[in-house]
């Protein structure tokens, strides 16, 4: 039996399609606006990544900052995150769910009380922007052991070498980083080469579900059909802003873009 974060890639497949995955911070701007904007998007995306609010987040650029810092100051915590995923879990059980965050916090958490809390809310896989490979392999053995993917990710640096260990010790999904950049940036590597080096990555690991992400906006999605799978986040954390600073409904705005994204890819 696949599991959810395979069978969403197998579902986008039979639709000749790329899968589409959002990202969003948690608990922006509140936690129930948070809860209502992925019950909203997840009627047009396939897998949902959920950002963990930190107040340094090295690898995200200003429209995601932005996102995290206003969680954070409407007093987010790990236990309002859990229950977010919770509630949407119990509307929409079979939309997988991905964290997305820094390892300190899953350490200040604890190890195995973080996963159990993950598995406990339905929470289906994790990317931890700085625990790269080999750093992660014990961490990755756990998240296995609790039913939940650990997302490697690999970067436009990636030897062929390191390449070939990250895809051997992933599970089912792999995170393909499109260019040296924080998220948010604009394209600056041309899609052609963004595509040779996902192409690369295929052939060393066909079986393996490969997602492009950073840089991806509605003007350059298109120019991926041919992969796994597409994350967008930073146009919608950037909407999210616009609609709150314009006193607009930003559930209303968001659902607009995210299915503009889908219809963009189908």
């Amino acid at each position: 039996m696949l599991n959810p974060i395979s069978l969403a890639f197998k579902n986008a497949r039979k639709e000749k399609r790329p899968a589409l995955l959002t990202y969003t911070i948690a608990g922006d701007s509140s936690k129930k606006q948070s809860l209502e904007i992925l019950k909203a998007i997840s009627n047009y995306a396939d897998i949902l990544e959920v950002g963990l609010p930190h107040n340094t987040p090295v690898a995200d650029g200003g429209q995601i900052q932005t996102s995290a810092y206003r969680a954070i100051k409407n007093g987010i915590k790990m236990n309002d995150i859990f229950k977010i995923v919770n509630d949407f879990k119990k509307i929409k059980n079979s939309k997988p769910v991905i964290f997305m965050g820094y390892y300190n916090m899953i350490f200040q958490y604890g190890e195995n009380n973080f996963l159990k809390d993950c598995k406990k809310s339905g929470v289906n896989g994790l990317i931890i922007v700085d625990l790269p490979w080999p750093e992660n392999k014990k961490f990755s053995k756990k998240c296995k052991k609790n039913s939940i993917n650990f997302i490697q990710l690999l970067s436009p640096t990636t030897s062929n070498n390191r390449l070939k260990s990250i895809t051997k010790d992933s599970h089912d999904m792999i995170y393909y980083i499109s260019m040296l950049s924080t998220t948010g940036g604009k394209l600056k590597v041309s899609p052609k080469k963004i595509l040779e080096n996902y192409n690369k990555i295929k052939k060393i690991s066909p079986k393996k579900n490969c997602v492009i992400g950073f840089g991806i906006t509605e003007k350059t999605i298109s120019n991926f059909k041919n992969t796994d799978g597409i994350v967008v986040g930073s146009q919608i954390c950037k909407e999210i802003t616009r609609s709150l600073n314009n006193r607009q409904n930003p559930v209303i705005n968001v659902s607009k873009i995210v299915s503009k994204l889908r219809k963009k890819i189908s």
